[in-house]
């Protein structure tokens, strides 16, 4: 078991962490703006499902055989890559709003959330993050280390349930008044565009 300042200290880090520009909360700034905020929830909740997996992996071993590999390293990277290169594609072709304040398309619940999840766990940087990042706060004197990192990965999760539901709130009221305009909206799926090819890029290019 986690010692309680373990847990804090850990917590804390996690927020901080949450609230760092990278291509995951940016990821939930723009589906929130162009969709609104239950739609920006529901890509969070998709998101922490892959970190259970993501922490489920590191808990089991199995992310450090992945990592291990360099095949998969670079078909994971390449297939998120396309992924976000389909999502700018998506945005670059989306319609204006009819300046009501409503997303000009509506998604379902599901896609949005398996949205997040594909996000997450085509992200073959988030398991090098854990295996790095998870292990610091382990102590083999406490417990078994499974049960230690799976514990952290849980406190990861409520720290990014936290900082990307606040980012996600504050995003989707920023869209809202947006969509009100047919111009503003053009101008938004442009730039959500522009940011989901930069992340594709920026995946494609990643070394290990």
């Amino acid at each position: 078991m986690l010692s309680l300042q373990t847990a804090f200290a850990f917590f804390g880090v996690s927020l901080l962490l949450g609230i760092t520009p990278g291509p995951d909360n940016v990821f939930v700034l723009v589906q929130s703006a162009t969709y609104g905020r239950r739609a920006g929830m529901l890509v969070v909740l998709g998101l922490c499902a892959g970190l259970v997996v993501h922490t489920t992996a590191i808990a089991l071993g199995l992310a450090a055989v992945f990592a291990a590999s360099e095949t998969a390293f670079v078909v994971l990277k390449f297939a998120g890559a396309a992924y976000l290169a389909y999502l700018a594609w998506q945005a670059l072709a989306a319609p204006a709003s009819d300046g009501s304040g409503a997303p000009a398309a509506v998604l379902t619940p599901q896609q949005l959330f398996v949205r997040g999840i594909l996000m997450n766990l085509s992200n073959p940087k988030v398991v090098f993050f854990f295996l790095a990042f998870l292990p610091q706060f382990v102590e083999a004197r406490r417990g078994p280390v499974a049960l230690q990192l799976a514990q952290l990965g849980g406190i990861f999760i409520v720290a990014t349930l936290l900082t990307f539901g606040a980012i996600s709130f504050f995003a989707a009221t920023l869209g809202q008044r947006l969509r009100g305009s047919a111009g503003a909206q053009q101008w938004m799926n442009r730039a959500a565009g522009t940011v989901f090819a930069g992340l594709a890029l920026r995946l494609a290019l990643a070394q290990r």
